[in-house]
């Protein structure tokens, strides 16, 4: 990997986590580890320009339907693909057509930009994980894969142990919380090639007192409500919680941060 590498564009593909859930900007959108590392790297180059076309809740056909193409025509430097982790979510699941869709998207993706950047996604710490640690870790092995074939950089977020810290999770225990984004971003930083920031992003946190029984409780039956039960209900209906939805940066423009 080229040491302080000069890229001049990026285009990042996927779903909640790339748009930047559950990193919360004063006006109410997201930021997320992309807009971070779109920052970093304009702050590098000049004139750097920045497109994101995640969308939460998006399953790797939709993000192969409606997002390959578009940053396929953009022809950017630098293109991060993170998809399929919805699909291993769901009670069904054709482990077998997840790989072949993932496949088609690097295929079409890796020619069309200079550095193609993959990962092994974070996973929180407990019974969620453990109950579809088989389906990703399936997921990841594609994502090596296809990393050799097609020379893309693989950022291994599934390895590190402070990603699966639970503190760094939001309340909803899907989305990572600032710190979260902070630290992916560093780690893509660094697999790209630039000097790190921070050279203890895999290194757990401190360890603190875990809650008491009672306060499990009432976050458990917080979570119940406000996340679990909509996010069962739009299982059994076929919504999702992208529909909708636009592409939070669907255009390559220069990048200026985000709005206050």
């Amino acid at each position: 990997m080229e040491k302080n590498p000069t890229h001049t564009s990026l285009v990042a593909l996927g779903d909640s986590f790339t748009e930047g859930m559950s990193d919360r900007l004063p006006n109410g959108s997201y930021r997320g580890w992309a807009d971070v590392l779109a920052s970093r790297m304009a702050a590098v180059t000049p004139g750097f320009r920045y497109a994101n076309l995640a969308v939460r809740g998006k399953l790797i056909q939709q993000i192969v339907e409606e997002q390959v193409d578009v940053a396929v025509a953009m022809r950017p430097d630098v293109i991060t693909l993170v998809g399929g982790l919805n699909d291993t979510l769901r009670p069904k699941c054709d482990m077998g057509r997840v790989r072949a869709l993932l496949t088609e998207a690097v295929e079409r993706l890796a020619p069309s930009c200079e550095q193609l950047v993959l990962m092994r996604s974070p996973g929180r710490q407990g019974p969620v994980l453990a109950r579809f640690r088989p389906r990703m870790e399936e997921l990841f092995e594609c994502v090596d894969g296809l990393a050799e074939k097609h020379g893309a950089i693989v950022v291994d977020l599934y390895g590190a142990p402070s990603l699966g810290d639970p503190r760094l999770w939001d309340v909803d225990r899907l989305h990572l919380t600032a710190e979260g984004h902070r630290r992916v971003a560093e780690a893509v930083w660094q697999t790209l090639g630039y000097d790190p920031e921070d050279t203890e992003w895999r290194t757990p946190m401190p360890a603190t007192l875990p809650p008491g029984w009672a306060a499990r409780r009432v976050a458990d039956a917080r979570f119940a409500r406000q996340y679990l039960l909509p996010w069962i209900g739009r299982r059994l209906t076929g919504r999702s919680s992208g529909d909708g939805l636009p592409a939070k940066r669907p255009d390559l423009l220069p990048y200026e941060g985000p709005a206050a």
